[in-house]
């Protein structure tokens, strides 16, 4: 009793605190108010003003707002009905309010740490507070393995149920095996012999735990029917599959046919708990065993993707390796063989490389080059006076005798006075 009253009076002086200084303030009385420390469940209207909070057309510093005082409530807290409650709460919001949040979710945890890692947690208070601790700590992996879940798909399985229906192979691969890992969250883990999440000790006979569980039962319905879809869109493909992909298909679906055997036997503890009575959960049964034997048939012939042999260079084909023998000493016997060995690549010739061609045939002309010279009338030519003279008539020799003494002048010019003048 001395512990309640405490709680009440705590509650009280942080509500009479966030009215007086909170920015936030109907927020965060909403959220005290739905997470306090009385054993019921919150409020639907403490809880309706948290989703109006978080829901998408309300600003981002909203949201984060609100996230942070759900962290900020759960990482202080030593009180096994105040986690609780705050976990129920994240849970509803994942579920009811819109894919936004979930991505808000996950934002947060990329940036500040695991918002639901409540990994040390417990309440020792009471042997009855240490089994409610015990099972909170496996509530909150759960909805931790459900972001990573939608990290994973991209999507929420819940909203988007036909999408799965829809999706290519190395997508299904890739799916599947996520929401088997959550579905494993549940069945997989076990404590004692008992299934993880069947409540122990006290904690079975709580109210608010079962009502947390109750939650979990319907998802999990939810998620082997996804699950289900997945795998007739990945048989469908199944004999179509390189082999590779056909060997990760067999697994996936060896693994839905365990999980299929346990996610029953769950189902068979929740109907004997307070909320699964009166419940009709439906009864999966196991793949038969002819179909697994057929995709084990077609596995052993499935096609093999091409590969591509790797063969070395000439090069290193003509490398000589020389082993050792192990009865004879390392000693003169290596060196003998080494000096062969360096004897033998030293008289080995090494083929001469090809010369290089003359591209612009500058030591020996061509025949073709020269016929060109000789044709062309353009053609300037290197001749001695007495040359010129006798190839030249009178005329034209007077021109040249003329342009010779302009050339002479100029050259004199240049050497006397430092710059040309112009000869018209």
């Amino acid at each position: 009793m001395a512990r309640k009253a405490l709680g009440a009076l705590k509650d009280s002086t942080m509500v009479g605190i966030a009215k007086v200084n909170s920015e936030y303030k109907k927020l965060d009385v909403a959220i005290l108010k739905a997470t306090n420390h009385v054993e019921l469940l919150p409020k639907e209207k403490h809880v309706r003003t948290l989703f109006n909070a978080v829901s998408s057309n309300r600003p981002r510093a909203d949201v984060c707002y609100c996230l942070h005082t759900l962290s900020k409530r759960l990482t202080k807290t030593r009180t096994w009905q105040v986690a609780l409650k705050t976990l129920i709460v994240i849970h509803r919001a994942m579920r009811e309010v819109d894919v936004s949040f979930l991505q808000e979710l996950v934002n947060y945890t990329a940036h500040r740490g695991h918002l639901l890692n409540l990994t040390h947690f417990k309440d020792d208070t009471s042997t009855n507070a240490w089994d409610y601790s015990t099972w909170i700590r496996s509530y909150a992996l759960y909805l931790e393995e459900y972001l990573e879940c939608f990290c994973i798909m991209r999507y929420d399985f819940q909203r988007e149920r036909k999408r799965i229906k829809e999706l290519n192979t190395p997508t299904l691969i890739e799916t599947i095996p996520a929401l088997q890992q959550l579905l494993s969250r549940l069945l997989d883990c076990q404590r004692n012999n008992d299934l993880y999440f069947q409540p122990v000790g006290a904690a079975q006979y709580n109210f608010l735990i079962q009502h947390a569980l109750s939650i979990v039962a319907a998802e999990s319905a939810s998620l082997y029917v996804a699950i289900a879809d997945g795998m007739l869109n990945l048989v469908d493909k199944f004999f179509e599959m390189q082999r590779h992909d056909a060997v990760r298909a067999l697994e996936i679906y060896r693994r839905a046919g365990d999980q299929a055997v346990k996610l029953s036997e769950f189902f068979e503890i929740c109907r004997n708990l307070d909320f699964g009575r009166g419940q009709k959960y439906v009864k999966i049964e196991k793949p038969p065993e002819s179909f697994i034997t057929a995709m084990e048939e077609y596995l052993m012939d499935a096609p093999k993707p091409l590969m591509i042999t790797w063969r070395p260079d000439d090069d290193d084909r003509s490398t000589k390796v020389i082993a050792v023998p192990e009865s004879k000493p390392a000693g003169a016997d290596q060196e003998q063989e080494t000096e062969i060995q360096t004897k033998e690549e030293s008289n080995t010739e090494t083929p001469a490389p090809p010369p290089i061609p003359d591209l612009l045939s500058f030591d020996e002309p061509s025949q073709e080059s020269a016929a060109l010279e000789d044709n062309n009338a353009l053609a300037l030519v290197i001749s001695t006076p007495e040359e010129l003279s006798n190839s030249l008539s009178s005329s034209e020799t007077n021109v040249v005798s003329r342009q010779v003494g302009n050339w002479n002048s100029l050259q004199r010019q240049l050497l006397t006075r430092g710059r040309p003048q112009i000869i018209s």
